[in-house]
């Protein structure tokens, strides 16, 4: 070997162990920097004629699972979206009182039945009849309270449709940007490493709102899949999603018909088919989770006040006076809303008397009720005969001896009736507001089983991804020392090859 040759290859070593000692000293300094990826130096020998003649430096470059990457978003997704449903049910479950406190709904309703049981004992009493109209004003507030908090979740998820579809598009055009510049650098030949760590970042983002799966192109392009079905153009032209804001009423529904806005991808409306992430959580709420409890509530004011109106008292009435007939289809009908303006009926607060008494005369069917008239004004002061049929009929499951009420209704819920409740409804109103009570809070215990079982899931990939592709310090400084070695075994070379040049040229002159 030459001495020029010699030189030349120890001048390569230099290089190279000068690039490698940056690169590590890169990794140990961004060890903590959320996204970062270990990166290493490619080194090629060079040889000419089978004689070496040194080592060629390649681009930095990153060692990424890409199948782990793709793990690692979808979990993300999965944990974004529990997250959504879990923040938002715990808002309805809030409402509907401290669990354990016998404060809920179904607890209300049982109260007001005891109070009718006290004032059985002494019906003329007015302490008696007061206490009875605390736990119907109780009631009317439990399920307001309820109503108020699932139209107020209803409308922050479609706020959370905008805000994700805003998102989405945001992250798809950064996509594009960072894409973009991949592509120049490998034309041009410089190391991409770290912008790829970059576009990774914004894609998990991006799978928080909306999971997608990224297929990379040779010349460090990329195309996106979401999970249901959906390819995105990489960069988009304009934004890829669409949906308009909107304040949602008792009767807006997606759908045909409906008023709330899609959500749609290049003009074509994928509302149904979106899955996982913050967007499809936002939508199943928004379009299934929330209306049914809203119209489980409705249902169970419009029942409870029925139940009392046809055993002769109009205790609870709408804001109009009317008391609506559950039986009905929902989808449209007085029930539908009917839970926001539930209230005690005013002329009862006024003459409470009419708790013993009765407000109004049946006329019997084979159907429903038996006959009540109503005890005068100057009957006598322990009637029974109203808390007696409030007691064993309206707190029931017969309207009379043999005569079943008509079941409450679990299925044809919804705006548009297309919505069923997950339970079968008992015979009485008591065991049908424990019911709802039990069913919608327990949700957002599930979401946060859900919201912990993502947790685990997202903590073990993570864990496994640090493990293959992030920054051991140790590891790196191990290196460094190794390199430095090498740095100066390259140097002592080209101090030796200097020495022979000099004694070279001596013995030449």
């Amino acid at each position: 070997m030459s001495l020029g040759a010699a030189l030349a290859i120890s001048q390569s070593g230099l290089a190279y162990t000068q690039r490698a000692l940056a690169v590590a000293a890169d990794n140990v300094a961004n060890a903590s920097t959320a996204g970062y990826t270990r990166k290493t130096l490619a080194s090629l020998s060079s040889a000419v004629a089978g004689q070496g003649i040194g080592v060629r430096i390649g681009l930095a470059a990153r060692d990424v699972d890409a199948a782990l990457v793709a793990q690692i978003n979808k979990a993300g997704g999965t944990l974004a979206a529990a997250t959504a449903r879990e923040d938002i049910l715990r808002a309805v479950e809030d409402a509907h009182g401290q669990t354990g406190q016998a404060d809920s709904l179904g607890d209300r309703v049982a109260a007001l039945r005891t109070s009718f049981i006290a004032l059985r004992a002494d019906p003329a009493t007015p302490s008696w009849q007061g206490d009875v109209m605390v736990a119907a004003d109780a009631v009317v507030d439990r399920i307001r309270a309820a109503y108020g908090a699932v139209t107020a979740a209803r409308q922050r998820s479609q706020d959370g449709v905008a805000k994700a579809v805003a998102d989405i598009n945001r992250d798809i055009a950064r996509i594009g940007t960072v894409t973009d510049q991949i592509r120049q650098g490998r034309i041009i030949g410089i190391s991409t490493a770290n912008l790829e760590d970059q576009r990774d970042a914004i894609l998990a983002s991006l799978s928080e709102n909306l999971p997608v799966r990224a297929l990379a192109t040779e010349d460090g392009g990329i195309s996106l899949v979401t999970e249901g079905g959906q390819w995105l153009s990489i960069p988009a032209q304009g934004a890829a999603f669409a949906t308009s804001p909107a304040l949602l009423g008792d009767g807006s529904y997606y759908g045909l018909g409906g008023t709330i806005p899609a959500v749609t991808l290049y003009g074509n409306d994928i509302t149904a088919r979106v899955k996982g992430g913050r967007l499809g959580a936002f939508i199943a709420l928004r379009d299934t989770t929330l209306p049914r409890y809203a119209a489980e509530l409705d249902v169970a004011a419009a029942t409870l006040a029925a139940r009392f109106d046809a055993q002769g008292l109009t205790l609870f009435t709408g804001g109009d006076g009317t008391v609506p007939d559950p039986t009905q289809p929902y989808a449209g009908s007085p029930v539908q809303g009917f839970a926001a303006a539930f209230r005690v009926n005013p002329a009862i607060a006024e003459a409470p008397r009419l708790l013993r008494d009765g407000s109004q005369a049946i006329a019997g069917s084979p159907l429903g009720a038996a006959d009540f008239t109503p005890n005068p004004a100057d009957g006598p002061a322990g009637f029974t005969t109203l808390i007696d049929r409030i007691l064993g009929n309206t707190f029931g499951s017969e309207a009379q001896v043999g005569v079943a009420w008509a079941p409450i209704a679990t299925t044809g819920l919804g705006p548009d009736g297309t919505l069923a409740s997950p339970f079968l409804a008992p015979g009485s109103i008591a065991d049908y507001a424990a019911q709802v009570s039990a069913s919608q809070t327990g949700e957002r215990g599930a979401a946060s089983v859900a919201v912990d079982d993502a947790k685990l899931l997202a903590d073990g990939l993570a864990s496994r991804f640090a493990e293959r592709s992030g920054v051991d310090v140790d590891r790196e400084l191990s290196l460094m020392v190794t390199l430095q070695n090498a740095y100066a075994a390259n140097a002592r070379v080209m101090s030796t090859v200097q020495a022979m040049w000099d004694a070279l040229m001596q013995a030449v002159r």
